[in-house]
């Protein structure tokens, strides 16, 4: 019963959110995280919809999300795709244009950020009215899973270096599952200039210069389910290049 009525609240409090689901060969995760996120965002009664961004995946995604489409529904299912792959930024910046909640989840659609954290993401920025709150692997039962030793260490290594040169005042700057207030993201977007993995941390630092409110739920990252990680050398290159201009121009 008083789940019911908590259900009932959610549903009642005026507040929506939207998922932007950024695709690029997602095929196969694609159905699994749509199922998932309905399903948690459903049995918790928030009002919701989920923005799919395509760049034109060879693989079929956007067909699969097109049946998606049919099975949920349009309103709770809405298509954007783009004719190549543009970059994350861009793609957040067409998402919000179609989205109409006052809130906006970003996150992976390859099932290495699971929907059963988002409740508590909502339960976070409701408790402390944050302008955004971040997913991190790096404290309370946050963590890491699928990934070798290499992996690991870059990751950490990466978050590292960032806490030392800029001092963000999140733990977690290079992770892309967080929960925005959708007038902030569209402040941060408008100001970032970096591309690929730097753009997340770029993120966090520049709410940190215009004062807006950072909060933190523990989550469990595991390696993409299928399909192959898109970290190479050349991300690594970029992100140490990104790093420095952040730490010259901030």
């Amino acid at each position: 019963m008083a789940s019911r009525k908590t259900s009932h609240q959610n549903r009642d409090n005026g507040d929506k959110y939207s998922i932007l689901l950024p695709t690029y060969n997602e095929r196969e995760n694609l159905p699994l995280i749509v199922w998932l996120l309905v399903k948690y965002l459903g049995e918790s009664g928030f009002n919701y919809e989920i923005i799919v961004i395509d760049d034109g995946s060879p693989d079929g995604t956007l067909e699969v999300a097109e049946q998606l489409q049919k099975i949920y529904g349009e309103d709770k299912i809405l298509l954007r795709p783009r004719a190549k792959k543009l970059g994350l930024g861009t793609a957040y910046i067409h998402g919000m244009k179609h989205a109409t909640g006052n809130f906006i989840f970003i996150m992976d659609a390859d099932l290495s950020h699971h929907p059963k954290f988002i409740p508590e993401f909502i339960e976070k920025q409701k408790g402390g009215d944050y302008d955004l709150v971040s997913g991190t692997r790096y404290r309370g039962d946050g963590g890491v899973y699928g990934w070798d030793l290499r992996r690991k260490l870059i990751s950490r290594g990466a978050n590292f270096l960032a806490q030392v040169l800029l001092r963000p005042g999140a733990s977690d700057l290079t992770g892309s599952f967080r929960l925005y207030k959708k007038k902030v993201l569209e402040s941060l977007v408008e100001r970032c200039v970096s591309k690929g993995y730097v753009f997340q941390m770029e993120m966090i630092v520049r709410a940190r210069q215009l004062n807006y409110t950072i909060g933190e739920v523990p989550i469990s990252f595991v390696d993409r389910v299928y399909g192959e990680s898109k970290l190479g050398g050349n991300e690594i290159v970029s992100y140490a290049k990104g790093l420095l201009t952040l730490f010259a121009t901030t």
